[in-house]
């Protein structure tokens, strides 16, 4: 009987321990399942084995060789397990006068008992390093972690932007640039726990430029020089292939430190090569002139009587030099950069014709270079009744347009007519998006721009013909309506003129002095263009005859 209900209870005790063993197991798998899914996860994430390898951003160079010009790079990072600190009062004060952060924020930060992980200091110094460890401090650890890394600071930081921390969490995203425009392909795929499950994370897509390391140091360091020389507000360089569409370099000055963005104002990491918008100027004349020719409405050789001023609605439009240049040609309209031969041709092509040049040209849509936030200029006082409107839009007042739309229009005409796509892809095929002029009309454009070159001498390259234009455009007022007395210098040219193998756009705002377009950026250009002629070793085109 007692051996019976021995036996019983035994029977009893083996299901009751079966039984808080299956409870057991269902209140981990079940209701903690996720905590200790979660936190194995979050484990794994500190440890680095669901962080995919942010693709890397490469430039190229004639020889076709990749430059790393966005990396990922191994830095030092001093992290705390607060549920390891038994003095967090003396640990805040100590790591406070380490890392120059503020005492009451890490005793917050270390109180967190229950916490296994508290990033304090990422990409920290030697000099940090060193200290941490000879103070040998309970629960704070030095480890290393992947950050963004941009060996050449900052050269071409605008086509580059920068990666940073999300607002409501630690997670990195492009801000600004490629990193931004193609941050999905960039960032590729976390990985992931579920259960004992473990899914490996998918690495980013590496990113190769049709931007030239070597193109874009010099433009950069051209564009640079020119700025300070004329104290001027900013500067902006794009050097692109007309035949292709491909941006060889693409740059604005000041420029920040991808690396060190906290650094400069947010207002610098904005893009204005493709983020702004201005009045051209005199260089407009070549895509009106171009226009009027393709229509018809004039040839190189029609001529107009300028007596140096043009009155239209009650205001009197007058050229630079303030001069009458009597019987004149339509080449030496451009030659010259006269604003009344412009107009004429303006007034001879009509309106509506005008319009839909521009159109075709590329100025009322965006060019869908990839890059972010892109935004479109106004040629619309272009359709106006006015015929002043009409007549000041001729030489590019009055209307606006972005760098990469104009230096697109003016590559048209190098392309023998042909608009491109631009395009900063290698992988990227060149895309032709219409034929905007004919062929004729772009040879015979080009051939003025030519003789306009070879007149002036400043844009000149020794054995070489270019083809360019200037514009020496007036700022406008927005408070008081009106032009000021600042001055945006630009200059757009290509070669060699007869088989264009580079087209080249440099700007300045506001320089000191308010000095012509030829003082500035012209001899700019002209040491730009030298660089890119020698750098591809192309044959010259204009040889002396023996």
């Amino acid at each position: 009987m007692v051996s019976r209900f021995r036996f019983t209870i035994i029977i009893l005790g083996i299901f009751g321990a079966f039984a808080y063993l299956i409870y057991g197991l269902h209140d981990l798998q079940i209701k903690r399942g996720s905590y200790f899914s979660n936190r194995a996860e979050s484990q794994y994430k500190l440890a680095g084995f669901l962080e995919p390898h942010r693709g890397i951003i490469y430039f190229t160079d004639k020889e076709k060789k990749k430059v790393p010009a966005a990396l990922n790079k191994a830095y030092p990072v001093i992290f705390a397990v607060p549920k390891e600190i038994k003095d967090v009062k003396k640990t805040s004060q100590t790591l406070a006068s380490i890392l120059s952060q503020d005492e009451a924020e890490l005793n917050k930060n270390l109180a967190q008992k229950n916490s296994l992980y508290r990033l304090l200091q990422k990409k920290a110094t030697q000099e940090q390093v060193e200290k941490i460890n000879k103070a040998d401090l309970e629960g704070i650890y030095v480890d290393q972690q992947e950050f963004r890394f941009y060996p050449f600071g900052s050269l071409a930081a605008h086509i580059l932007g920068f990666i940073a921390p999300n607002e409501q969490d630690d997670t990195l995203r492009g801000r600004y640039g490629l990193e931004r425009y193609f941050n999905d392909r960039l960032s590729g795929t976390p990985g992931r726990v579920t259960g004992d499950k473990i899914t490996r994370p998918q690495q980013g897509e590496d990113l190769f430029l049709t931007i030239d390391r070597n193109i874009q140091e010099e433009a950069e360091r051209i564009l640079k020089k020119l700025v300070d020389t004329y104290q001027a507000q900013q500067g902006m360089v794009i050097v692109q292939n007309p035949k292709t569409g491909n941006i060889l370099s693409l740059g604005a000055y000041p420029a920040f430190d991808p690396n060190e963005y906290s650094k400069t104002s947010i207002k610098t990491f904005l893009n204005p090569v493709i983020q702004s918008i201005y009045e051209p100027g005199s260089i407009f004349k070549v895509v009106t002139m171009a226009s009027a020719l393709d229509a018809g409405a004039v040839t190189p050789t029609t001529t107009y009587y300028d007596k140096g001023y043009l009155t239209l609605n009650g205001r009197t439009i007058r050229n630079w030099d303030l001069k009458a240049h009597g019987q004149t040609t339509m080449t030496e309209v451009i030659e010259k950069s006269l604003n009344t031969g412009s107009a004429y041709a303006g007034g001879q092509l009509g309106k509506e014709r005008y319009y839909n040049y521009l159109t075709q040209f590329g100025f009322t849509k965006k060019t869908n270079i990839q890059l972010p936030d892109e935004i479109v200029g106004d040629v619309e006082p272009v359709k106006k009744a006015r015929p002043i409107r009409l007549a000041t839009a001729s030489f590019g007042q009055g209307i606006s347009v972005t760098p990469i739309a104009l230096i697109n229009a003016v590559a048209t005409i190098a392309n023998k007519g042909i608009l491109m796509k631009p395009n900063i892809l290698q992988s990227n095929k060149p895309q032709q998006v219409r034929r905007v002029i004919s062929e004729k009309t772009a040879q015979e454009i080009t051939a003025i721009m030519t003789s306009a070159v070879k007149k002036a001498r400043v844009a000149q390259v020794p054995k070489y013909k270019v083809a360019g234009k200037t514009g020496t455009a007036q700022v406008p007022d927005f408070k008081k309506g009106g032009y000021t007395d600042d001055v945006i210098n630009t200059y757009v040219g290509f070669a060699p003129s007869s088989d264009a193998q580079f087209v080249i756009f440099i700007r300045i705002d506001k320089p000191l002095g308010a000095p012509l377009a030829g003082q500035t950026v012209v001899p700019a250009f002209r040491e730009l263009a030298e660089f890119i002629l020698n750098y591809y070793n192309i044959a010259p085109d204009n040889l002396p005859e023996l």
